[in-house]
């Protein structure tokens, strides 16, 4: 029985017992089922009788007996107590606990997938680093993060649109093209302009690809052009190589030249929020909990940055996107309560069409010190540097398996380890250790395919990871609900030491002469399913799952 099952028949036994006369309240769409921490009080737990006891009219214990005594009569449910003030405890037959393995294995890739997003249209903006030098850890972790993030979205029914807004508008562009024209005449770069070994290189491939770059006419609008595509194409290239895929790559410059901004300007004024003030036009973002007016338009006539993401939001409404998630560093939390306003003076609803995820800083420890420099970027580490150090499964994983809104240290002697200290090595050496035990199982005669008894799966480290097998649609409902996609990692590092105790007390193959029973057959069913999970998990996290280590 899975948990969605045993969520279905404690639902179907509340409505039992409304439609009996025994009980009057509006049943609840789902009933939460989780793990109880000690296992001696059962597979599952519920406090649905808690929840809904003083909207019947009744104390939590005496629904949850109610409950009790109805749910005792279920296929499959071994036993129901009722604990404290109105929990349900719920002991599964072996049986029942047991068929979730075959669940697992039949339903292969698509174990753990729901429709829990179902029917949202999300564009998640993410990574979005200047076209002015390689990608640094604030980006490298969001590539990490955000491409997670789409796969659980999609993985639970979302439709989603990877989309990187390429900053190619503003003063920070000037400055890499005058960096990229110094260096090209052998002068240094400016004072405000950007360093590095990468800045030589293409400044020498413009030159390559334009030899008379520097005696035409307006030379820095050459290395503006050319330099900000070579760089950018160096960005693209690192982010496919990190397994990073976007759908959409949208240049703000677009929004300018369009004539977006305008669009929106329009719109805000004829919902009453645009204001002149001193020669400029403002938006009345402090009537939706700004701290304070925004200049759109300065008394110039030029726009400021502000306006080129109220086009930017507009347009993603206009492509029928209900929800935008975007991802931004540490240095732009004073951002967000100016990006909540502009959502609120459209008509929508801030934290619903419009989430802002705040990612923190990385830092990076080597032989116990830290490390911050990179040879080629000239200032900190590099995705390259991070990528050349461990590979792409560690760095991604490490990135992934810690909460976005919080500081991580990262030590790279540690990643680079072939231990079970390294927690992607000790999740796919789980994977392994699972497609291993398949293949020399195989080669003894041990075939699924042959055999099934779920009640012979009844000993206390494969109750343990039945359980764990069970929860993972659950934690992936709650990753892409909180947009968290941690919760994938720190499951599949659970799931992997329950397997490995499970492995060391159960032996799957037969030994010397014995022969090949269901016992061994049934333990195999619920080593693919262990398999299964980890291949799904692993997929969510953009980590490959090896068959050998």
């Amino acid at each position: 029985m899975t948990p969605e099952a045993l969520s279905a028949a404690i639902r179907d036994a509340l409505a039992a017992l409304v439609s009996e006369g025994r009980l009057t309240v509006d049943l609840p769409d789902d009933v939460k089922v989780e793990r109880p921490r000690n296992r001696e009080h059962g597979d599952w737990a519920t406090n649905v009788a808690m929840q809904l006891g003083k909207k019947a009219g009744m104390a939590p214990r005496n629904l949850a007996q109610l409950l009790a005594d109805q749910l005792g009569t279920v296929t499959g449910i071994k036993s129901v107590d009722v604990a404290g003030p109105g929990f349900l405890n719920i002991t599964l037959d072996p049986a029942a606990a047991g068929q979730l393995a075959r669940t697992i294995v039949e339903a292969g890739g698509d174990y753990g997938k729901s429709d829990a997003s179902a029917g949202h249209k999300v564009n998640l903006e993410f990574v979005s680093a200047n076209p002015t030098g390689p990608i640094h850890m604030g980006g490298t972790r969001w590539a990490a993060v955000g491409d997670s993030l789409g796969r659980v979205l999609e993985f639970t029914g979302a439709e989603v649109t990877r989309e990187y807004y390429f900053n190619d508008h503003g003063a920070q562009i000037d400055r890499f093209a005058r960096s990229l024209l110094a260096r090209a005449k052998g002068e240094p770069v400016p004072e405000d302009g950007y360093g590095g070994a990468y800045i030589d290189e293409i400044a020498g491939d413009v030159l390559n690809l334009v030899p008379d770059a520097l005696s035409q006419p307006d030379p820095q609008e050459v290395f503006r052009r050319e330099g900000t595509e070579l760089m950018f194409a160096e960005i693209k290239e690192s982010l496919r190589d990190f397994g990073v895929d976007f759908d959409v790559f949208f240049h703000e410059d677009d929004v300018h030249r369009s004539g977006a901004v305008d669009r929106a300007i329009e719109r805000l004024r004829e919902l009453g929020h645009i204001y002149e003030a001193e020669g400029a036009l403002w938006l009345r973002s402090t009537e939706f909990g700004d701290d304070k007016d925004r200049v759109v338009i300065k008394s110039d006539g030029s726009p400021t940055y502000f306006a080129g993401d109220l086009a930017y939001y507009l347009h993603k409404r206009e492509r029928d996107f209900d929800r935008s998630i975007i991802m931004l560093g540490a240095d732009h939390h004073g951002y967000v309560g100016r990006m909540m306003a502009m959502c609120a003076a459209f008509g929508d609803t801030p934290g619903v069409n419009l989430e802002i995820l705040i990612g923190q800083m990385v830092n990076f420890v080597k032989d116990g010190k830290p490390l911050r420099m990179s040879k080629r970027a000239g200032t900190v580490v590099t995705l390259e540097d991070l990528v050349d150090a461990v590979g792409v499964d560690a760095a991604r994983y490490a990135l992934a398996r810690s909460s976005s809104d919080s500081n991580i240290d990262i030590d790279l002697d540690l990643l680079a380890r072939r231990t079970n200290e390294n927690p992607v090595f000790y999740v796919q050496y789980a994977h392994a250790r699972t497609a291993g035990v398949s293949r020399n199982s195989r080669e003894l005669g041990v075939r699924t395919e042959d055999g099934f008894d779920p009640s012979l799966l009844d000993h206390e480290t494969e109750t343990v990871l039945l359980g764990q097998l069970g929860e993972f649609p659950r934690v992936v409902a709650q990753a892409a609900e909180l947009r968290e996609p941690h919760r994938v990692a720190r499951y599949l590092e659970q799931l992997a030491s329950a397997y490995h105790k499970w492995y060391d007390e159960r032996r799957v193959t037969p030994m010397g002469d014995e022969a090949v029973t269901d016992v061994h057959r049934t333990r195999l069913w619920l080593n693919d399913a262990t398999r299964q999970v980890l291949v799904n998990g692993l997929h969510l996290l953009g980590v490959s799952a090896p068959d050998r280590m």
